[in-house]
């Protein structure tokens, strides 16, 4: 039957504990299959918008599960200006349009995309792409693929997030990015906090130095996993 139904479901880690990090998008995912839902994670208000007006007039009606980091409601990075708001339509895939011909390709969703392109100002690298993935599923493969022809040089294709290795997205998109990378002849890594059997630490001192040591190893070149 169809069901234009809108869950908006905090999840980001902002150093708050357990509760405040976790909307276990791990379970919607291992839900996810034969096109049933739609998983996604806006990066800015402008995507937020366009994302609700997309499931407010598409035939296609198929239940929408948002995940919003609450921080996101006041960073800067994720507001948008007015033309924003005037585009088609929504983007599952956001490209990285200021970097050109990048050597490496980073691939988030959420609010460590915004916190990777800080770190990236701050190392002022320029080799280093970031792309936004918003709509985990039906994980858009045309747009990634052409994205990532946008790097003809490219090297590797790092997945990032911000769960622990057995939470968040990691076990839906991690073996989908690897044949992408492999049919491109391109190394393929992911960095994400170590398999634990909570959502978060309870420390935001802890939270901080993860954090810190997350966005490190997005920018260190390593063939492991």
């Amino acid at each position: 039957m169809p069901a234009g139904l809108v869950m908006l479901l905090p999840h980001g880690y902002e150093g708050q504990g357990p509760e405040h990090s976790s909307a276990r998008l791990e379970r919607f995912m291992q839900l996810a299959a034969e096109d049933n839902m739609q998983i996604c994670q806006p990066s800015t208000a402008a995507q937020y918008f366009h994302m609700l007006r997309r499931q407010a007039r598409r035939p296609w009606r198929k239940p929408l599960i948002v995940f919003t980091p609450k921080s996101m409601l006041r960073h800067p990075d994720a507001s948008s200006n007015i033309e924003e708001f005037t585009k088609p339509r929504f983007l599952p895939l956001v490209p990285d349009h200021e970097v050109q011909d990048a050597r490496r390709i980073l691939i988030a969703s959420g609010k460590v995309g915004h916190e990777l392109r800080a770190e990236r100002r701050r190392r002022k690298d320029t080799n280093t792409a970031i792309f936004f993935l918003d709509q985990l599923y039906p994980l858009p493969r045309t747009e990634i693929s052409v994205a990532i022809s946008e790097h003809p040089h490219a090297r590797e294709i790092v997945w990032v997030q911000e769960e622990p290795g057995n939470m968040g997205a990691a076990g839906y998109v991690l073996p989908r990015f690897e044949r992408i990378a492999k049919a491109r002849g391109l190394n393929f890594r992911s960095v994400k906090r170590s398999a634990s059997a909570s959502p978060a630490t309870g420390s935001a001192k802890a939270h901080e130095l993860e954090q810190k040591t997350l966005l490190a190893l997005a920018f260190t070149t390593s063939n492991s996993n």
